[in-house]
């Protein structure tokens, strides 16, 4: 604990003295540190004062005392406090004031009132005003440690909520959406402008190309994300399942239904619910999600009871729905009810620009996934990786970087020939990028024509050979001569 009075600062028993044992061994290994919370005491009461430092004094606590408020709104400025235990009326700053100060500095902070005797009206204004309990004296010291405990306990709570909102931003957020392209900054600003709606959304793009995750930060910018996100891919279940994992079902229902069920759209009430593949309903699913898109009903299977949500649904597919509805396979109305906002996620191929940030990223990610200190990437193999089709767009990337990843000795660059064969013999060759400046001399033309055309070749030397239109064994010759 810490005394700040006008006497200046006094220490108490240095706190890993506190639970020695006289006459015994004392010296055991350390326990791991428990990290105490800050409590910031004012009261001009010295004798009030000790009585709390003593209960303060037995918790996890680090308690400071102060016996006016000018000298507590000095030290809110400097250092943090998990709590605040002040007099109602504290000299030179009132409490409600210092209140504000604190809350300013830390709006999270647990701020407990104390007062001569019982006022309802200034407690209840108090608690208005951000307050976290309100107590009279003679003061019940075990009832105050209560409190405190419930307000540290809150205030860790709230702490960690943060920190699980700063998490899902960095992973689901707009941050988590990878490039720069003309391509995905369209994509960016159609997310921006429908995430605080109602809208239902309806994502199109190939597999791979990261249509939940951008479902996830629509989400997770919406004005729900606080509720449910729950998700369905309705080409992962049997037939027969869909219906009951969309609308639940009772006892009875079914064969093996043994018990009731709820199902994703009331799981989803208040949240969102996302939809990949809706291509694959069937026309009766077809029918049913359309009507809860409508009025926002239905009756789970074996019930006639009607349950009303309200869920913001966001449906994704890499079908052409509109195709499908030319063909008679997709109910036309449903399309159009889904396709309220229509976002087109390009294919990898398509936003060749973005595959340096998406590989740099994936090397640091899948690195640190699988334990491996990985230098880098060099500027060949990205150069190759960015010639590839990638059919399976980024999902593929991702999986070929961190096989590269794996497969790679530690604390060195990734290089070519750690791209698999396939994608270096499939990579499309692109000649444009040699550049040679003016004065080169003839030789050193040679080795740049032969070294550049090794790259764009996936370093394949007979395709390497029939592009220079040269020998096999020529090649391997001049290979040796320019140390290539």
């Amino acid at each position: 604990m810490r005394w700040l009075a006008s006497v200046g600062l006094v220490h108490s028993v240095p706190p890993n003295m506190m639970n020695a044992v006289p006459g015994q061994d004392n010296d055991h290994s350390p326990a791991a540190p428990v990290s105490k919370a800050p409590i910031l005491v004012v009261d001009k009461d010295d004798g009030l004062a000790r009585e709390i430092l003593g209960v303060l004094d037995k918790g996890p606590y680090e308690a400071t005392w102060v016996d006016d408020g000018e000298k507590a709104y000095n030290l809110l400025d400097s250092q943090p406090f998990d709590v605040m235990i002040t007099e109602i009326a504290s000299h030179r700053i009132d409490g409600m004031r210092l209140m504000s100060v604190a809350l300013d500095r830390n709006p999270d902070m647990c701020v407990i009132f104390i007062a001569s005797e019982p006022d309802v009206a200034l407690a209840t204004e108090a608690m208005r005003q951000g307050a976290y309990d309100f107590q009279t004296k003679p003061l019940n010291l075990g009832r105050l440690d209560a409190v405190i405990q419930r307000g540290i306990s809150r205030q860790r709570l709230i702490v960690e909520r943060h920190e699980l909102r700063r998490r899902l931003d960095e992973q689901y957020g707009f941050g988590s959406l990878i490039g720069k392209s003309r391509a995905m900054a369209n994509v960016y600003d159609t997310m921006r402008q429908v995430a605080t709606s109602r809208a239902t959304i309806l994502i199109q793009g190939e597999t791979g190309t990261g249509k939940d995750l951008i479902a996830q930060a629509i989400h997770n910018n919406s004005p729900r994300h606080d509720a449910a996100y729950v998700k369905l891919n309705c080409a992962s279940l049997p037939e027969a399942l869909v219906e009951s994992e969309l609308f639940g079902h009772v006892t009875g229902a079914f064969t093996g239904a043994t018990r009731n069920r709820q199902g994703r759209f009331e799981l989803a009430d208040q949240g969102t619910l996302f939809l990949d593949e809706v291509g694959e309903l069937t026309p009766a699913l077809q029918a049913k999600l359309l009507r809860v898109l409508e009025q926002q009903q239905f009756e789970r299977l074996g019930d006639s009871r009607t349950i009303s949500v309200d869920v913001r649904l966001i449906a994704a597919t890499n079908r052409s729905l509109e195709s499908m509805v030319d063909e008679g396979t997709f109910r036309s109305d449903l399309y159009y009810r889904l396709r309220v906002v229509a976002i087109e996620v390009p294919p990898l191929r398509q936003r060749r620009e973005d595959i340096p940030l998406l590989v740099d990223h994936f090397v640091q990610e899948t690195s640190k996934a699988n334990n491996k200190s990985i230098a880098g990437i060099t500027r060949g193999a990205v150069d190759v990786l960015m010639r590839y089709a990638w059919p399976g767009n980024i999902r593929e990337l991702r999986n070929i970087i961190e096989g590269m990843v794996v497969l790679s000795r530690v604390d060195r660059m990734l290089d070519v020939s750690d791209v698999p064969e396939h994608v270096r013999s499939t990579a499309t060759p692109d000649l444009a990028e040699m550049r040679i400046p003016t004065g080169t001399t003839m030789q050193e033309i040679e080795r740049i024509a032969i070294e550049e055309t090794m790259k764009v070749c996936g370093y394949n030397k007979e395709a390497c050979a029939k592009m220079l239109g040269i020998g096999l064994r020529t090649l391997y010759r001049k290979l040796k001569e320019y140390d290539l």
